[in-house]
């Protein structure tokens, strides 16, 4: 039997049963028959003649478009200009038998961009309408041609254009035909295309309106409600709707806006229940893996991606989110693995190669980590400057690169790489030189990061971030009154008020005004939110009280976080050096230091902690052995220097010791004026000076020798 015969035969049957079924009354079989066989005879013929003549207009339809997709196949097959012709001939007949099919319409606007005849198209329906302004039809093609166009034009002066005259044809068919949804939420795509959101969403909420569980517009609303950043009124529409007409698609967007609200217990349950109605959606399964990693529930996630990649075993992303976990974990050697699966089926990625960069810095192997950003760097560069991602990689880039240049000492190539991040845009030109202030601050040098600071106001004096900035760079400096006369205008009366207190607070500690910095410190606290928002106000508060010797509320401080955070590395250390400097519960002190430098194994700071316990608890050739480590972290910490100075006196190494303690005393003399300590520079300098009797003595001694 011949093919084509065979398709059409099988469209044409399908056409004329579906049409007779929609003919067929809903009570067929049970509605009583009162009237007289004349009438019914009569009605019979009426609506027989309606349904045949119904049938043959869409089987003719779909003959057309079925002549039309043969045409098309064959203009693909030979490019022969004929084929292209018949076949728009035969689309648009059948799109005049059926106007509102978006089936057809589809076709014959696909079937002129292939051809390369849009502008006979569109000048052909402009033709049309200016004799009749309200054809639907042609205003539907035109549409659908410039949507087509859309993909097609690489200019964006170009593409605003044409969606400019796509939303023309849109809006006058919603105007002409406002059931017709399908085109009501091309025009409310077309309006977030333009960043025309409240046109938008007036279309798509018109639409709601007159049908509630209208899906593709609650999907595009909740999209564009997210987009604006207001995502409680995206979650309220949908749990309105998914509390009585729950499916898979909505429950995932309703994850998706709990996750935005930064509500992660909410955007779990809503992935969970997405996936049990939908088990194979993988979607599903990542929202949840995703969300259960950002709880930090990693022991859950991992399980969800394991099975994941079992059902997509090169899945790379799969792979980059297990190593990540593993890494969490720190099991770094599970970690590498999956890094090694992730680079096999994604060589090249910016984000695997920056997730191996992350993995190198946590095991230490610092030099390697540069190296791996450097050459991810080299490569985007290597991209054309018009590459839509370029900008952004190179700025995530710069900025970690930055960082571990920063890390690691060397603060030269940090503000260089700081410089070339600046040199993207003003975006990154205002996070660059916020960056560069805080590494001339950690090399010590302020007057340069006074000086960058200004310059970051001068060009952008009202940019909140910077303000706050150089605000700190001058309570660093003991400018403490100007400092937060700059801060004190930038709260605002709410809860984003908390930081801003924070950092108040933080420059009243710097200039030792305690009272005041105490009284910052609990106006953060009072703020509403989640307990483990006041983890810093509880570690300030706990700093505050223990420079002033107030160690057992600063312990209750200390507490207070780790309650809400076992895990917070930072006040581990803290709360353990404390201890362990006044010589009590030294087992307690060396457990908290090791738990912190769990989360954090190569941190000089805390390695510092750890063997100044050790110190005291004389273990001696541990201590020297930890305090080494932290001694090749941070080069230009006086207190390391004069820690390891002390453990090589106690164990009569006494030239070794006075070594310590002159680097130690040069470190001291280059700090920050808020980091000066007179009580311990006094205190080194009568250790050196002791020293240098010491070995003047000797020297005297050994002269009067006979």
């Amino acid at each position: 039997m011949n093919l084509r015969r065979l398709t059409l035969a099988i469209l044409l049957t399908g056409a004329t049963g579906a049409a007779a079924m929609s003919q067929r009354p809903a009570n067929a079989g049970t509605e009583k028959m009162t009237d007289s066989p004349a009438a019914m005879q009569e009605q019979f013929a009426d609506s027989k003649t309606a349904a045949l003549e119904k049938n043959s207009t869409r089987a003719e339809a779909y003959y057309n478009f079925t002549i039309g997709h043969i045409y098309e196949q064959q203009y693909e097959a030979s490019s022969n200009a004929e084929y292209a012709t018949k076949a728009i001939e035969a689309y648009k007949k059948a799109y005049a038998l059926d106007p509102k099919s978006q089936v057809i319409g589809e076709r014959l606007a696909e079937m002129y961009w292939k051809a390369q005849r849009i502008h006979d198209a569109v000048a052909e329906a402009q033709e049309i309408l200016k004799r009749d302004p309200d054809n639907v039809q042609s205003r539907r093609l035109l549409g659908r041609i410039y949507l087509r166009s859309l993909g097609d034009v690489s200019v964006s002066s170009g593409q605003s254009e044409t969606v400019s005259r796509a939303i023309e044809q849109y809006r006058e068919i919603n105007r002409l035909d406002p059931a017709d949804s399908e085109s009501a939420l091309w025009l409310a795509r077309l309006y977030r295309l333009k960043n025309e959101h409240d046109k938008a969403e007036q279309v798509l909420r018109s639409i709601l309106k007159n049908d509630p569980e209208n899906e593709p517009a609650v999907e595009q609303l909740t999209q564009l409600l997210m987009d604006q950043g207001k995502s409680p009124q995206a979650v309220t529409l949908l749990e309105g709707i998914t509390a009585h007409s729950p499916t898979p698609v909505l429950l995932d967007l309703l994850g998706d806006a709990h996750t935005q609200a930064h509500e992660l217990e909410k955007a779990e349950e809503a992935y969970r229940q997405a996936a049990e109605l939908d088990p194979s959606e993988v979607s599903h399964q990542r929202g949840l893996g995703q969300t259960l990693l950002a709880e930090e529930k990693y022991s859950e996630a991992l399980k969800v991606y394991e099975k994941l990649a079992d059902v997509m075993p090169d899945d790379s992303d799969v792979y980059l989110r297990i190593a990540q976990i593993y890494r969490e974990l720190h099991r770094l050697d599970k970690a590498e693995e999956n890094l090694v699966k992730a680079r096999q089926y994604a060589p090249g990625s910016l984000e695997v190669m920056y997730n191996e960069a992350m993995l190198y810095q946590a095991q230490g192997r610092f030099e390697d980590a540069i190296r791996v950003l450097s050459d991810a760097v080299t490569g985007i560069k290597g991209q054309p400057p018009a590459a839509s991602s370029r900008r952004r990689s190179l700025a995530i880039l710069y900025q970690q690169l930055g960082q571990l240049y920063r890390d690691t000492q060397n603060y030269q190539a940090a503000t260089y790489t700081f410089e070339e991040l600046g040199h993207l845009g003003d975006e990154e030109d205002r996070r660059a030189r916020m960056m560069i202030m805080d590494t001339y601050r950690a090399a010590k040098d302020l007057p340069k990061a006074l000086q960058t600071g200004k310059e970051a106001l001068a060009k952008y004096p009202a940019d909140p971030a910077i303000r706050t900035s150089h605000a700190l760079l001058l309570g660093e400096n003991g400018q403490t009154e100007e400092a937060v006369k700059i801060l004190r205008t930038q709260l605002h009366g709410d809860a984003g008020d908390r930081e801003t207190y924070l950092n108040i607070a933080q420059v009243y500690e710097r200039g030792r005004r305690y009272k005041e910095a105490e009284e910052a410190a609990r106006a953060a606290e009072v703020l509403p939110g989640q307990a483990r928002e006041n983890e810093m106000v509880w570690f300030l508060l706990g700093a505050i009280y223990e420079r002033q010797k107030f160690f057992d509320k600063a312990e209750e401080q200390f507490k207070k976080v780790l309650a809400v955070n076992p895990k917070n590395a930072p006040v581990l250390n803290y709360y353990g050096y404390m201890l362990g400097d006044l010589g009590i519960r030294l087992d307690e002190a060396e457990a908290l230091v090791q738990q912190a430098l769990k989360e954090d194994p190569f941190n000089g700071a805390y390695l510092d902690s750890l063997g100044w316990i050790y110190f005291k608890e004389s273990k001696f050739g541990l201590s020297e052995s930890t305090l080494r480590k932290a001694v090749e972290r941070e080069r230009h910490d006086a207190t390391i220097h004069s820690h390891l100075g002390d453990l090589y006196a106690k164990t009569g190494r006494g030239d070794l010791a006075a070594g310590e303690w002159e680097k130690s005393l040069v470190e001291w003399r280059r700090s920050l004026p808020a980091d000066m300590e007179t009580d311990k520079v006094a205190e080194l300098e009568k250790k050196i000076s002791r020293s240098k009797h010491r070995v003047a003595q000797k020297s005297t001694t050994s002269d009067a020798k006979p």
